[in-house]
Parts: structure tokens; sequence; C-alpha cells
């Protein structure tokens, strides 16, 4: 963990550099600064999360977020906790918050056991964990509101704290989906006897969820045509992008492409996927072997570490970008091809993985073989993306059979 408050800094502004802060990275840089020189007073040679909460004691009354807090007090504190957050994480927190969530008491055991064990077993992403622990400390309060256990859950119970809750479809689907594994983790570890998952219904969230964002081959022809791939960041940006549109890859797996799994004798890449852990295997086509060779070449820095794709700033040279980063990546050249209403659009790598698997759709090919390449495990996940193409949904409506009752038939009163 980094304490060094010089070198905390600038690994957090090479990231602000990174997903292109403008203003807003001029306003973290001077709170920075401002504790720099409180350290420096109160004789702190050393960044950690109790000296951060201590200046925001000292200078804003406290390091958690108020509805009443001045703006410029925001800015402070939300400048300390992305410090914290990025030392303890390697991400920055998603927003600074109002409360600090303690799951306490018999209770709260069981919560505190999934969460350490999703975290240190699992090892799932920083986000990942926010997500989870937001919506389970909030079944966690409606049990501690309520004087319930695990042991005392129903489906009346389930339903009643999702309608105390309000939550939209896409949150409540969040939610459950969150309950449901916390609590078949609480029957598997053998905490409870019984298999309480059974109560959380499912939901039909995927029959009414928004259709997926995607983008014509033309437009990503454009993106792709944007990059300046004469500098050593254009070089990377345009392998970044040939990686998600032309295999569909999601941010982790990105960020995470290794030497090792290139094997130039089969010409293939292969990996398992972050999210799944499914094996897959991609042939090396040129555009992307050429612009992985162009990248090692005159692009990447010098590095010790295997991964393919790395850092050039300064601070963090060599060492391999988040997924944020990607994602920023992506939305630039988006906004550089001058794609009309991109803006309203989801921007990020995921929307060139939706539009590969609508694009080979609209090309004829086959479900199984748009599975395969998204690295689905079965092609009813893959059927999300048939809502997508108007023209393939023309062909399917069954003819309309010829009706004989004269009850339908033209000028034949009932």
């Amino acid at each position: 963990m980094v304490t060094d408050l010089r070198q905390l800094i600038d690994l957090c502004d090479s990231e602000l550099i990174d997903r292109e802060y403008g203003i807003r990275r001029q306003k973290l840089l001077q709170e920075w600064r401002q504790l720099s020189i409180w350290m420096t007073e109160h004789g702190y040679s050393e960044f950690t999360e109790d000296v951060g909460y201590e200046y925001c004691g000292e200078t804003i009354g406290g390091h958690l977020l108020s509805e009443n807090m001045e703006k410029h007090h925001r800015i402070s504190l939300r400048a300390i906790r992305v410090l914290i957050s990025y030392q303890k994480t390697g991400d920055f927190e998603f927003r600074s918050p109002k409360i600090e969530r303690h799951f306490d008491g018999e209770c709260g055991k069981p919560f505190s056991s999934y969460l350490s064990y999703a975290r240190n077993v699992l090892e799932l992403s920083a986000s990942t964990l926010v997500n989870k622990e937001l919506y389970l400390y909030s079944f966690y309060e409606y049990m501690r509101k309520h004087s319930l256990n695990i042991d005392g859950l129903s489906i009346a119970v389930i339903e009643d704290f999702f309608t105390e809750m309000g939550y939209t479809l896409a949150s409540r689907h969040n939610c459950g989906s969150a309950i449901r594994i916390f609590l078949r983790y609480v029957f598997d570890s053998g905490i409870e006897k019984k298999d309480w998952s059974i109560y959380v219904l499912s939901d039909n969230y995927k029959q009414n969820r928004e259709l997926p964002t995607t983008y014509e081959e033309s437009e990503i022809s454009r993106m792709i045509a944007a990059v300046d791939r004469s500098s050593p960041t254009g070089k990377r940006d345009y392998l970044i992008l040939l990686l998600a549109a032309e295999y569909g890859w999601r941010s982790k797996d990105i960020v995470r492409f290794r030497f090792d799994q290139i094997n130039r004798d089969k010409n293939v890449i292969s990996f398992s996927q972050n999210k799944t852990g499914a094996p897959v295997e991609y042939p090396l086509i040129a555009s992307v072997g050429n612009a992985i060779i162009d990248y090692v070449k005159n692009g990447r820095p010098n590095a010790r570490n295997d991964t393919v794709i790395v850092s050039a700033e300064s601070a963090k040279k060599g060492k391999p970008l988040s997924s944020p980063t990607i994602h920023s990546v992506v939305t630039r050249y988006i906004r550089m091809a001058n794609i009309t209403g991109w803006e309203k659009k989801k921007h990020g790598a995921h929307s060139l993985r939706h539009s590969l698997a609508s694009n080979l759709l609209k090309r004829n090919v086959s479900m199984p073989v748009i599975s395969t390449v998204l690295g689905h495990q079965c092609t009813e996940t893959t059927k999300a993306y048939l809502s997508i193409d108007i023209n393939k949904l023309r062909q399917c409506p069954l003819p309309m059979p010829k009706l004989n009752s004269p009850f339908y038939k033209a000028g034949v009163e009932k």
C-alpha cells in the first residue's frame, strides 16, 4: 500500500488524466496541496485513512457527506476520499458516502463473513463489492429494524422488503441477485442448515430491460480511424479499440491481456474470461496482430510484467491500466468520430461488444457462432441481441391464418 503522499497523488493524478478530468482535476490537485501543508504542520510523514479522516474532521467537520455541506467542503471531502479509496483498492470511490456501513451483532456476522469471502476468496472487483455491500446493508437494516433473523425469512418478508425499499425493476433485480447469492453462501458454508435463497423470487427484469446500445459498422470504422497512430498513446488506444470492436472483449479482459495468452504457433489468443471463468479462444487476425507488434515495438514502455497494454504515465509507467481507463479511451474516440447522438447512448467498451453481436447478426451469422465469439456459455444469454435487429424480427412473425367466422367478416352485424 502506497503511504507516501507525493507518490499517491501522482498515481491518482495519472488516473485523472487517463479519465480526462478537466476542471475537477485542478480542484482536486489544489485540495491535495492543502493536505500536504497540513500534514507537514502536524508532523505526519505518511498518509493513511486515519490521517485523512483526521484532516477532514479538523477542516470540514467530518468524513461523511451531509445534505447541507457547502460545495467547497464537498470538494475537499471528495479529494481525501479519492486518495483513501485509491490507496485501498486501486480505484476511485464511486461517490462519497453519507453513512458508514457496519454489520453489527449476531445478525451482522453472516453478512460480514460473506463480504470477506467475496473480497478475499472470490476477489471481486471494488465496484462489485461496493454494490453488494450497498444492497446487503439495506437488507441487514430491514432485518434489524423488524427484529428478524435469517431463519425467519419467507417470501412475504422478502417481498415486503422490496416494497419498503421502493426499488426500480433494475435495482430490485440487482438487489435480489445479491441477497440470493448471499443466502446460498450462508447455506453452503454451514451457517444455516436450510437454503433460504429459495424465498427470493425471480423477477421479469429480462423481459422489460432496455435494448442494448449498438453502433453501426461504419460508425465503428470512424472511431478507429479517428486514432492518431503516430504517437505511443495512439498505438495503445488503437489496439484497445480493436480488441473491443473486433473481438468484443470486456474491459477487464483487455487490461489483463498477457503475452503468454498469445500462441504464435497456432496463431490464436486463449484465456479464461475474467467475468465467467469460461475459456475462450480467438484467431489472431492480421489487424490485431499488426497492432500488437506496432505497439510493442514503437509505443509500449519498458515493463517487467507480462501485461501487453500498460500505462505510459510517469507515475504508473509500465503498470496495467484500469477498467475505467478503457471506458475513457473508447468514449474519447466515439466523441472524436462525431457520431450522431452518442451522448444519449452508452459509450464504453461494452457498447462495442453489443455492436459486434448485432453486426454479426445482420450478416446472418448463426446464434451459436455469435455465442462462441462472445464467450457465452449458452445461446440463451446471446438471445438478448435478437431484439436489436429489426430486420430479422420482421422475418419472425407467423402469417395470420384466414378467419372464416362470420363475426370477423366485413359488413356482418353482430
